[in-house]
């Protein structure tokens, strides 16, 4: 039985500078997943074996990135948007697709994979040269989930190996760790180093729901988590 409830947002996200606010429940968050894992598979060829790189920071779109390659069978080069810029190992350096953050494209144009399918993720008028908009090219698929052949278990989901149990069990131990239970909201802060396993899957796999923040004001904290109904706080 999922713990996820439905008719509350999921992930909302928003931004101090800007006033942009998203709400998104599990059926909104669902045909993101479903448009993306679409965009991978039938826009970009890609299926099981396929690689893809993500260089985002928390944000509810990364959500439907991560999960939509993974729905597809993908396996994801991770790397904290913060550092990606600090160099690439050689073994992520060629890619199917890469998701990166516009705002990032120009500092990391030496250590961004070698891949055919580039997206960029974020506020612009334009993609830059040898990219394509993500929320442009997602817009025209499906939202409809298409019929995946099963992913396994012990199928490797990240680049380095890791299966998609060993990302759930590690998900499940933050969560425990954190003390994370079905029906808590957690703030994140969009700005920090943060890894999927932390921010996205273990609150997901305990029933939590996500409020990511960018351009974080630390002043506004007290009445955000009384507004949002904050239990925890990245």
């Amino acid at each position: 039985m999922s713990l996820i409830v439905a008719a509350r947002p999921v992930i909302t996200y928003c931004d101090d500078a800007t006033g942009e606010r998203m709400d998104l429940d599990a059926a909104g968050l669902g045909g993101w997943v479903a448009r993306t894992a679409s965009l991978l598979r039938d826009g970009c060829g890609l299926g099981a074996g396929g690689r893809v790189a993500v260089l985002l920071p928390p944000h509810w779109q990364t959500a439907a990135v991560v999960l939509g390659a993974w729905s597809t069978g993908l396996t994801v080069a991770f790397r904290p948007w913060a550092t990606a810029g600090l160099g690439v190992p050689a073994e992520d350096t060629a890619m199917d697709a890469v998701f990166v953050a516009r705002n990032r494209v120009g500092s990391w144009l030496e250590t961004v994979p070698e891949a055919p399918h580039r997206f960029v993720l974020g506020p612009g008028d334009e993609a830059p040269d040898g990219y394509r908009d993500y929320v442009a090219e997602v817009g025209r698929q499906p939202d409809e989930v298409p019929a995946y052949r099963a992913v396994l278990p012990d199928s490797a989901a990240s680049t380095d190996g890791t299966t998609y149990q060993e990302w759930a069990d590690l998900a499940r131990g933050v969560a425990s760790s954190l003390g994370l239970r079905q029906g808590d909201r957690i703030l994140v802060d969009a700005a920090l180093d943060s890894h999927p396993a932390t921010w996205l899957l273990a609150p997901l796999t305990t029933g939590a729901s996500i409020v990511i923040c960018a351009n974080r004001d630390r002043s506004r904290d007290q009445d955000r988590v009384a507004a949002e109904g904050i239990t925890h706080v990245f």
